[in-house]
């Protein structure tokens, strides 16, 4: 765990619900040198992978995934919250530890058989990542890995998933 990195993240809480913490970490990315420890690390972990491309969701997963794709020359999908996706789109319902939301994919965005790395900043109970292995299962894709900033390590979502994915995690708190 990268004491820097942990210390760039800020705390704001009772955000957005009394008793969440939530971890921002807007003030990480901004700062050139942590950024780059972040992706550095990811770039690193996934080298060995064999994938084809990473699924980002938003949104703040797009920010850490898109210069990953770039670096190591993977194609970039994107999981968004509905109606923000303009062709036809497949969707999934999930909890999250504050309310209910859904996520939709591109029909077309994933090959049968084609691999991935699914990516968000933060994991915590798991149903956004839960949502997002469905919507690629769906297209006939294989999920490799699921890799995170952020794994909040008390709310089990690692339980919530099928054992042979790979979880990776920068932060564990």
């Amino acid at each position: 765990m990268s004491k820097k990195v942990e210390e760039a993240i800020r705390k704001v809480v009772d955000f957005p619900k009394k008793g969440i913490i939530f971890r921002d970490i807007t003030t990480a990315l901004k700062r050139p040198e942590i950024f780059k420890e972040i992706i550095d690390f990811f770039v690193e972990n996934f080298k060995n992978t064999d994938f084809d491309y990473i699924v980002a969701i938003e949104s703040r997963g797009f920010f850490l995934a898109a210069p990953i794709a770039y670096l190591m020359n993977k194609g970039l999908i994107i999981i968004r919250k509905p109606g923000k996706l303009p062709a036809e789109t497949i969707s999934a319902e999930y909890s999250l530890e504050y309310g209910t939301d859904k996520l939709e994919i591109h029909v077309d965005s994933i090959e049968p058989g084609k691999k991935v790395i699914i990516m968000d900043d933060l994991v915590a109970t798991g149903g956004t990542l839960e949502a997002s292995i469905e919507l690629v299962k769906n297209l006939g894709g294989i999920v490799k890995k699921v890799a995170f900033l952020i794994e909040l390590k008390d709310l089990k979502a690692r339980e919530k998933i099928d054992p042979s994915i790979e979880m990776v995690s920068m932060l564990k708190f």
